[in-house]
């Protein structure tokens, strides 16, 4: 009876005694008929044990039943649904599973309205495999602080996994494990050095968790992320910059509503932040073109110059 009012009812559907009765008998492929009275005992009992059974009267008399309260608000769950569909490193069998299991928390009359993944299949499927049990293995370190041991690389110019380090391997105390730019990634202190770094999921090889434990210090992972332009490591500095002042939305996207941004003249705004040195700090501040010009750290203007310098080579 539950599962059928789950499945069947919402706030735009609802049942009749009658129609109950023939959805169960055709459920559970009973040939007796069933007794309403049995039916309203079994509502009321459910909605005394906290499932809700809405009872409504039509105009005519007509009393129907329904239950609406769901976990997920259909918002919720078309954002869920969304995020699944829009992660290019689940496969497109994993996706099809994914909302099939979210589609169950609502009603089949909502989960009709919520995206098919054929829809939209952006996804790369490469190495879902090893993202899978690295997520689980990390998950698993993270919450019992303990240290990970793993190999790390990158594709070459002949798409083969080449190791860095030589296949070194990698001892890190995993503090996070962070979803940006639409990869998976892992926040930790690298041991051989004591810095805290983050690494691609999808980069990850031979991982295990050991049985050495680890003492957590204190780290602002949003902080971290947040200077970590396109997750790029690189070393932290004051960084002053002036925009044009149509980028002004484009600096609040990034940086927030709390950045420190502050009016140089009629034209132009002047953002000062902390952000970690990288090429990917440099790749944003060039894809503004005119629109951006770096003020300090000096080293940061030569970096910049030198980046326009070899793109006018090219052309």
């Amino acid at each position: 009876m539950m599962n059928l009012m789950m499945e069947e009812t919402d706030e735009s559907n609802q049942l009749s005694m009658k129609e109950i009765a023939e959805k169960l008998k055709l459920a559970l492929s009973a040939e007796s008929e069933f007794d309403p009275r049995a039916i309203k005992r079994d509502l009321d009992a459910l909605d005394k044990q906290g499932f809700e059974i809405i009872t409504n009267k039509t105009n005519y008399g007509k009393v129907l039943y329904s239950h609406q309260h769901r976990l997920f608000e259909t918002y919720q769950l078309r954002m869920l649904v969304d995020a699944v569909l829009s992660a290019r490193f689940i496969t497109e069998k994993d996706k099809k599973i994914l909302i099939r299991k979210l589609k169950k928390l609502t009603s089949k009359h909502i989960a009709k309205t919520l995206p098919d993944p054929l829809i939209f299949n952006p996804s790369s499927n490469m190495d879902y495999h090893l993202i899978k049990i690295n997520i689980d293995r990390v998950h698993e370190a993270i919450s019992n602080s303990r240290v990970l041991e793993y190999q790390y690389g990158k594709y070459n110019v002949d798409k083969e996994f080449a190791y860095n380090r030589d296949g070194a391997i990698y001892r890190v105390e995993p503090y996070a494990l962070i979803w940006q730019n639409d990869y998976y990634y892992l926040i930790g202190k690298f041991q051989q050095t004591n810095e805290f770094r983050h690494y691609r999921l999808d980069r990850i090889r031979n991982i295990r968790v050991t049985e050495k434990k680890f003492r957590r210090e204190d780290l602002d992972i949003t902080k971290y992320v947040d200077q970590s332009f396109h997750m790029f490591a690189g070393e932290e500095a004051l960084v002053r910059i002036q925009f044009k002042k149509e980028m002004i939305n484009i600096i609040i996207d990034r940086f927030g509503l709390d950045a420190d941004i502050r009016k140089l003249d009629d034209e132009h705004i002047l953002l000062t932040t902390k952000a970690k040195i990288s090429s990917g700090l440099v790749s944003w501040i060039m894809r503004w073109g005119h629109k951006a010009k770096v003020l300090s750290p000096k080293w940061l203007v030569d970096e910049v110059k030198k980046e326009i310098m070899l793109m006018q080579e090219l052309y």
